[in-house]
């Protein structure tokens, strides 16, 4: 058994979020290890959406350049009816958007992201990497000699790391999400997502971790764009459907994702198949149905459910990413609030009069400083949880009513209203300075937030072991409308990934 020298910080998962923790805590001083699973890295899924609130992240961190570089920018999201084809709204995403939030929305081909993080890690001198390595177990310890508590990480061939506190960010099905807290009764709800590279259509398992499956299926596609392929997100919505339609990789390649609510779900093993897939669809207008008859049909993700959680911190783990909030894609913040997640760490960590590089651990404040972070963190992304889940669940909404009172609302808007998006993209608050407080214990001023509807997120697509997860949220497969900050504004509308 080899056990390591202690290290600032050691991060578990090396998808975006990993990546951008290890980065950001890098650049705030830390020696940083990050360990992943896989033996190399790789992002599953296809298109992402990266709004304000990711793309100002991105540029703290320095690789924004380089991220831009390989993504697009549209001009517009437009929502249309499904059946009718008829346009509902549109934000406009272009000059005056960027004048007010000060950074671009992007569209980005996943791996993109993914390739520019992990150079970026690889070059920075405090940040070093190790694939193959499976997390068996994760303790906090106290040194009885000096009193100081540090954690331990054991892989499953026996290695132990140590380092003064540990990130997971292990992705949906979490190992390290039971050590922070138990795993909440997952929802099972009804609707299905069919993806390219999902689960096979005769394997919808459901996934671990405390998720499960809720019944919606994601279809997709990644490909070369065709002739009048639309230059900007289209977002098309139905009763208990979607389409999502965008270009990545500079328009090199065109990005597609259907998702709808399988009849059979709950009855069948083999529910959400292809066949259900081209029923869902088959009286929207023809642009649909063209872009639907040309997904991939071998492999699909289903949309998956998980209970937001209370607490994100236990002694010296903290959760960041889908470990700690898995989210329906309906406000394309999985990978937003991702990034998020990693900023707001790195700043709690920075104003910790805690380990620097080379330093030594000072007691409470490494604990004190991912309190804090988890009191920032922790009520927004749980509100965008919730907020996803009723926006998805209005998209998809078969009440004639509520259809005509939505429509209504999304034909009055402007695209140049940014009213109700300010509260997602707007800039936060600047980082207060942690206080010490016991482990384990919620930080000052920290709240429980109230029971909430489950959000979803969506597995990855199986390998001959069986399902796999994608480390980003669900997917490129809708687009979304924000819902209002406050009840009764006008909701505007934002694209998901």
């Amino acid at each position: 058994m080899s056990v390591t020298s202690p290290v600032g910080l050691l991060v578990v998962g090396g998808g975006i979020g990993g990546l951008a923790a290890a980065l950001a805590a890098a650049r705030a001083g830390y020696a940083v290890h990050l360990l992943e699973r896989a033996e190399e890295f790789a992002e599953l899924g296809a298109g992402l959406q990266l709004a304000a609130n990711a793309t100002r992240v991105l540029a703290h961190l320095g690789v924004l350049g380089d991220v831009e570089a390989l993504s697009v920018a549209p001009r517009r999201l437009v929502m249309r009816a499904a059946h009718t084809g008829q346009e509902l709204s549109a934000l406009d995403v272009g000059a005056p958007y960027r004048r007010r939030y000060g950074y671009p929305y992007l569209v980005v081909h996943r791996n993109d992201l993914l390739t520019v993080l992990l150079a970026h890690c690889r070059a920075h001198p405090a940040v070093t990497i190790e694939t193959g390595r499976t997390v068996h177990d994760v303790r906090t310890v106290t040194d009885p000699r000096t009193g100081r508590a540090h954690a331990e990480v054991e892989c499953a061939d026996g290695g132990i790391h140590r380092a003064w506190a540990v990130i997971g960010a292990d992705g949906v099905r979490s190992r390290l999400r039971a050590k922070v807290i138990a795993a909440g009764t997952a929802a099972r709800t009804g609707i299905a997502g069919i993806s390219a590279t999902g689960v096979s259509p005769t394997d919808a398992g459901y996934g671990g971790g405390g998720v499960a499956a809720n019944g919606y299926a994601t279809y997709r596609r990644l490909s070369a764009p065709t002739r009048g392929a639309p230059p900007d997100v289209q977002l098309w919505i139905g009763p208990h459907l979607h389409l999502v339609q965008y270009p990545v990789r500079r328009h090199e390649l065109f990005n597609q994702a259907a998702v709808f609510h399988s009849p059979t779900f709950g009855h069948r093993p083999d529910w959400g198949g292809p066949d259900e897939l081209d029923a869902a669809f088959a009286r929207t207008c023809a642009p649909v149905r063209t872009a639907v008859a040309e997904l991939d049909r071998d492999r699909y993700w289903p949309v998956q459910d998980h209970e937001p959680l209370h607490r994100w911190v236990h002694g010296r783990l903290a959760l960041l990413g889908d470990a700690a909030h898995p989210m329906q894609q309906y406000l394309a913040q999985g990978a937003c609030q991702a990034l998020e997640d990693a900023l707001a760490l790195a700043s709690a960590l920075g104003l910790a009069r805690g380990p620097q590089t080379g330093g030594a651990d000072d007691g409470d404040a490494i604990g004190a400083a991912l309190l804090a972070y988890q009191d920032v963190r922790l009520p927004r992304a749980t509100d965008c949880q919730r907020r996803a889940r009723s926006w998805g669940e209005l998209w998809h909404t078969a009440d004639p009513l509520t259809v005509a009172l939505r429509d209504r609302v999304l034909r009055a808007r402007r695209a140049d209203d940014y009213t109700d998006t300010d509260w997602l993209y707007a800039p936060p608050p600047p980082p207060r300075s942690p206080t010490t407080t016991q482990p384990g214990a919620a930080a000052s001023g920290s709240t429980t937030p109230p029971a909430v509807r489950p959000a979803a997120v969506s597995a990855g697509p199986a390998g001959p072991a069986g399902p796999a997860v994608s480390v980003g949220s669900a997917g490129s497969a809708g687009s979304a409308v924000a819902p209002p900050r406050t009840g009764g504004a006008r909701p505007s509308p934002v694209t998901h990934e």
